[in-house]
Parts: C-alpha cells; sequence; structure tokens
C-alpha cells in the first residue's frame, strides 16, 4: 500500500513546488527559443554569443555556491523567493537590453536569470526531496517534469513569435508578466523552516532529539512528526549546524562523487541542448530559424515525456539501469546530431536526446540524497554539481563551436555520456544497516525498486 502524505499542506507545497520548477524552463526556453533572432538584433558571433551566455554562466555560479548556506541560514522558502524575483528581474532586463540592442545589457539579464534560478533550483530540490519522502514514492522527477512543462510552453511561445515575426522586446515582456502571475500563485504553498539549521547541540532536550532534525530534509526518517503533520504552523525541518566540516566531508565521500559524475554528464547534455540546439540546428544543419526552434520544442517535449512517464519504468528495471541506459541513448542521440549530415536525421536524434537525458537529473538527486546522512547537504551539493553542468558548462561549448563548428562542439558532451553510463551503478539504492545513526531499524527509506511503502526487512541487506 503506497503511502499517505500527512497532510493536505504537502499536496499544496507539492502543487506549489511544481510552479516554483515550471518558472524557470519557461524562463530560459524563451531565451533558447529566440537566440537566433536576439544573434541577428545584436550582431553578434557565435563566439560573442558565448561570452553573452558567460552572464548566466556567472549568475549560476553565483547562486549555486551561496544557495546551501542561504538556506541553513533562513530556510527554504525565502531562498526559492529570491530567487524567482531574479528570474522575472533577469527576463525584464533582457527584454530591455534587446530593444536597445545592448549585448551587455543581455549579459546581465542572463546573469540575473542564472542567478534566480540557481538559488530557486537548488533550495527547490531540496524541498522536493522533503516533499519526496512525506509521500514515500518518488516525486522528484515529477517535478523536475514541471520544469520542463514550462519549458516546453516557453518553447512553443518561442516557435511561435520566431515564426510570427513577433517583436522579441513584447516577447520578453509578456513572459515577464506570466512568469509574475505563476510566482503569485506559487509563494502562500510553500511552507517555512524547512532545511534551515540549529546549532549543533541544541535540541537534545527536544522531542525526537536531535535525530529529528537530521531527518526532517529528505532523510530515511522523516515522517509525520518532521513534517508538521499537525496541520497547524510552519513545518521546521532543520540540520544541525556543524559549520564546513561536514560539507568536507561530503567532498569526500567516493560514492555521493560517482551521483555527482553522473549528475554533471546529464546536465550538460540538457544545458547543451538548452543553450545551443536551435543555433546548432541552424547553422550546423542549415534549417530556417523557425524549425531550429521546432526542433527544440521536440527536444523539451521529449524531456517532459520522460519525466512524467519514467515512474513506472523506474519501479520495474531500478534506478542504475535507467540512467545508464538514458546516457547510452543520449549519447546515440548526440552522435546522428553531431556526424550525421542529414537535417532530418538530426531532428529525429534530438528526440533520443531529449528522453535519454530526461530523467538524469532527478533520479540523481534522489540517489544522493540517500546516499547518507545529512540530505540536505547532499542534495545540496549534487544539485550544485548538476547547475554547473546545465549553467556553466554549455557557454565553454561556444568557444569550441568557433572554431571547429557546433556539430564538433557537441562531441565531448557524447563523451561525457559515456562517463556517465559507466557511474550509473553508483546510484543504486543504499543498503539500510540496522544502527546507523539517523537511520534506527523503523526507518523507511524512499523506494525507487516498485516497493514504496513496504516495511523494510533488516535482515536482507541486499533490499533497501
Amino acid at each position: 500500500m503506497e503511502n499517505a502524505p500527512p497532510d493536505p499542506l504537502v499536496r499544496r507545497h507539492r502543487r506549489a513546488l511544481q510552479l516554483c520548477f515550471a518558472i524557470p524552463g519557461l524562463s530560459l526556453a524563451t531565451w533558447v527559443t529566440r537566440t537566433p533572432d536576439i544573434r541577428d538584433r545584436l550582431g553578434a558571433s557565435t563566439a560573442e554569443m558565448g561570452l553573452v551566455l558567460f552572464g548566466m554562466s556567472i549568475g549560476s555560479m553565483l547562486g549555486i555556491l551561496v544557495a546551501a548556506a542561504l538556506v541553513a541560514r533562513f530556510s527554504t522558502r525565502p531562498v526559492i523567493v529570491a530567487g524567482m524575483c531574479l528570474v522575472a528581474a533577469g527576463v525584464g532586463t533582457m527584454a530591455l537590453g534587446t530593444t536597445v540592442a545592448s549585448a551587455p545589457s543581455v549579459a546581465f539579464g542572463l546573469l540575473l536569470l542564472g542567478a534566480g534560478v540557481g538559488l530557486s533550483e537548488v533550495a527547490s530540490n531540496v524541498d522536493g526531496a522533503v516533499v519526496e519522502r512525506e509521500f514515500g514514492r518518488p516525486v522528484l522527477p515529477a517535478l523536475h517534469g514541471c520544469y520542463s512543462l514550462g519549458t516546453l510552453i516557453g518553447a512553443g511561445l518561442g516557435v511561435a513569435g520566431a515564426a510570427s515575426g513577433f517583436p522579441v522586446p513584447w516577447h520578453l515582456a509578456a513572459v515577464l508578466l506570466l512568469v509574475a502571475v505563476l510566482l503569485a500563485f506559487a509563494v502562500p504553498g510553500l511552507r517555512p523552516g524547512i532545511g534551515r539549521s540549529r546549532p549543533a547541540d541544541a535540541g537534545s532536550a527536544g522531542a525526537g532529539s536531535a535525530d529529528a532534525g537530521t531527518a526532517g530534509a529528505g532523510s530515511a526518517d522523516a515522517g509525520p512528526e518532521t513534517a508538521g503533520s499537525a496541520g497547524a504552523g510552519p513545518v521546521v525541518v532543520e540540520q544541525p549546524a556543524t559549520g564546513g566540516v561536514r560539507e568536507r566531508r561530503l567532498y569526500l565521500d567516493l560514492r555521493l562523487l560517482m551521483i555527482g559524475g553522473v549528475v554533471f554528464g546529464m546536465t550538460l547534455a540538457e544545458g547543451a541542448a538548452t543553450d545551443w540546439l536551435p543555433l546548432l540546428m541552424v547553422d550546423g544543419h542549415e534549417m530556417p530559424s523557425g524549425l531550429g526552434s521546432l526542433v527544440y520544442a521536440g527536444f523539451a517535449a521529449a524531456m517532459a515525456a520522460g519525466r512524467f512517464a519514467g515512474g513506472p519504468v523506474v519501479a520495474r528495471v531500478g534506478r542504475p539501469v535507467v540512467l545508464g541506459g538514458g546516457a547510452l541513448l543520449t549519447a546515440v542521440g548526440i552522435a546522428l546530431v553531431s556526424f550525421v549530415d542529414s537535417p532530418v536525421a538530426a531532428g529525429c536524434a534530438v528526440l533520443l536526446w531529449g528522453l535519454g537525458t530526461s530523467l538524469g537529473f532527478p533520479l540523481a538527486l534522489s540517489a544522493a540524497g540517500e546516499s547518507g546522512p545529512d540530505t540536505t547537504g547532499r542534495v545540496a551539493l549534487t544539485s550544485r554539481i548538476g547547475y554547473v553542468g546545465l549553467l556553466v558548462g554549455p557557454p565553454a561549448l561556444g568557444f569550441l563551436g568557433e572554431h571547429h563548428g557546433l556539430r564538433a562542439a557537441m562531441v565531448p558532451v557524447l563523451l561525457l555520456m559515456l562517463v556517465a553510463a559507466a557511474l550509473s551503478p553508483a546510484t543504486a539504492p543504499r543498503p539500510l544497516r540496522t544502527g546507523e545513526p539517523g537511520r534506527g531499524d523503523d526507518a523507511r527509506p524512499l523506494r525507487t525498486d516498485g516497493a514504496a511503502g513496504r516495511e523494510p526487512v533488516p535482515s536482507r541487506p541486499d533490499r533497501p
């Protein structure tokens, strides 16, 4: 029997997170689908567009690097809200930059957008891990599916705008208005207190002792008593504050680093498509601008389909098989795009590219959250690695594309897909160890093998 969420507030929180994941996807897809028009409006070369994109890289790195500390200090809710406000400010700044054809203004808008995505997505993934534990079944893939759904909507609007010749500044202004409306609906559903740190020596006399704090942010012990199931007041899911020692230990966790290798490769493949696919189709396969944007919409549709429909597949064959197979499928898609001189083959191969990468990020985050204690730290670190691949890595491909062409620039991404496939066994569920700190004998870990809600069997170490 499937675990029921402990409170209607959990369902409301999930709906709010669905919007919070959709907003960055909508905003980024708007930028991506109009990049050929923006490039022409700015009169920029491929290398110069790479420099413009580094605005997003700088902003996303700033957001990613400070997100975990801000969550520990203020909890996830204000970090998500601040990030979303930066996303809106970035879209507005790009609208102004394209109006005056100013590359520095567009780059600054991308900096704000990247910072907002980095802040909000790390915090949203921490929230998603909490909600996932409270539901007792995979939730993060569907939440990331909402990101892809937002991407698909943004891509559809971008294709329509490019085909009709709708002015880019007005298009960006309309998306800004839509982002503001969605944010207004999302914020009330976000519960306060999640992920906030407390002194390590505090709370020992409180109900549930310190273990309740470490369990709350998505660990195996999270339950109604740590999730605010009473229905009144905020949910306070805290982490013991132990300074930088615990984070340094995470960087020494070999299994977590292997999971990070998987997520870096998968998100780089996703980010390469997000930043370059329309230009890759236009410049590399000589497609019209509108058709290049339509190919990107196909990529986004494949991503969304994989994320929404992938749950039963994961339950049947397991997380490592899905991630390894997805990495190989992505490698095939990228190889066809890079080496086959056929626009039709390239357009079809993009569907393999999108489907293969669709579950990489959410499943790797679930694996990181289950890989040991301090789930908030593990999810935050893996999110950080993922967003480096998603937002920072792709601009560097522009410099390769300037000298060797965008099709050749995708070859390093293809090679990283093979590495991700080799590392995918590290994402297998960790065995439940009796007496492990923070994972008592009655702990109920999240199941990704189709057995969500079953009682754990301590005598069978091969069954998490």
